[in-house]
């Protein structure tokens, strides 16, 4: 992605190394347990559940240092939230809406969202509470090693797919959601939480389709989104953790799912068309 020398975005909020929101945190359960809790709430799905029991480790008060790695990965991740800005900006004023932009929360360790306390175990996520997108920059490793995801335009797709659950609470969508987790058997709102995450990556591929029309994309870089939205389906999370997939637990899509309805947004580039509620298929 050609982000270099481009301007950042005005609403990143620094909290790496804030006292006691930034220590780091020691979670407990290995690889397994961090799969199940990414499986729950990765990228951005309704965090709230978790979050309150994930700060619960033993934090560090050793200073936060920046390193040069982190720095850069900083300035990218603010270059791209500023291109969403613009983009969803331009697609709201065709609607005849105004775009409220979101703001991002840089966190090492651990973090206090209105949705509750989060330890980067989480992963990415939005909190619709406060509008706010949280992201420890670590994440960028895991994807590359954890989940064999590598490039920075992987990255620019997890940060396009919190700003799509952000464009989805502008729309009201998710307060249709969420009240439904009191109404609805626990499969039965299973599915409707993949159908908010399929649209997410929908709106995802919304924001590539124009960042390609402003000659942002390089050779490759859709390629990378692809396979990151590949590999964090439920299905091959759930193999890798566990060795099986048990799709009635399901609450992000399956890889297939989870690249196709990109695809679809990155090939409509227009808020139509990302109706996965209304979809005869997923």
């Amino acid at each position: 992605m050609k982000w270099r020398g481009r301007q950042g975005s005005r609403n990143v909020e620094d909290r790496r190394g804030s006292g006691g929101s930034g220590g780091k945190l020691v979670a407990g359960g290995g690889i397994g347990g961090l799969l199940i809790v990414l499986l729950f709430a990765f990228l951005g799905g309704d965090p709230g559940i978790l979050l309150d029991g994930a700060g619960s480790g033993t934090q560090s008060n050793e200073p936060y240092v920046e390193t040069e790695q982190e720095q850069e990965l900083a300035d990218f991740v603010s270059v791209v939230l500023a291109d969403t800005e613009y983009v969803w900006a331009e697609v709201f004023a065709k609607q005849g809406m105004e775009y409220a932009e979101p703001t991002l929360v840089l966190f090492n360790g651990s973090v206090e969202s209105a949705c509750g306390t989060a330890g980067a175990a989480v992963g990415p996520f939005y909190c619709p509470g406060d509008q706010k997108l949280y992201i420890d920059l670590s994440f960028y490793d895991e994807l590359q090693q954890q989940f064999q995801a590598p490039g920075d335009f992987a990255m620019a797709y997890v940060i396009a797919h919190e700003v799509g659950h952000h464009v989805q609470n502008l729309l009201g969508i998710m307060e249709q959601v969420q009240p439904l987790r009191n109404q609805l058997s626990e499969e039965e709102y299973n599915k409707l939480q993949v159908k908010l995450e399929l649209q997410a990556d929908y709106y995802a591929g919304v924001w590539a389709h124009h960042a390609q029309g402003m000659d942002l994309l390089e050779e490759g870089d859709l390629e990378e989104a692809l396979t990151a939205a590949s590999a964090v389906g439920d299905d091959t999370i759930q193999k890798r953790s566990r060795g099986y997939a048990v799709p009635e637990s399901f609450t992000h899509g399956t890889s297939e799912q989870r690249k196709r309805w990109f695809y679809k947004g990155f090939d409509s580039g227009t808020i139509q068309g990302g109706d996965t509620f209304n979809a005869p298929e997923l």
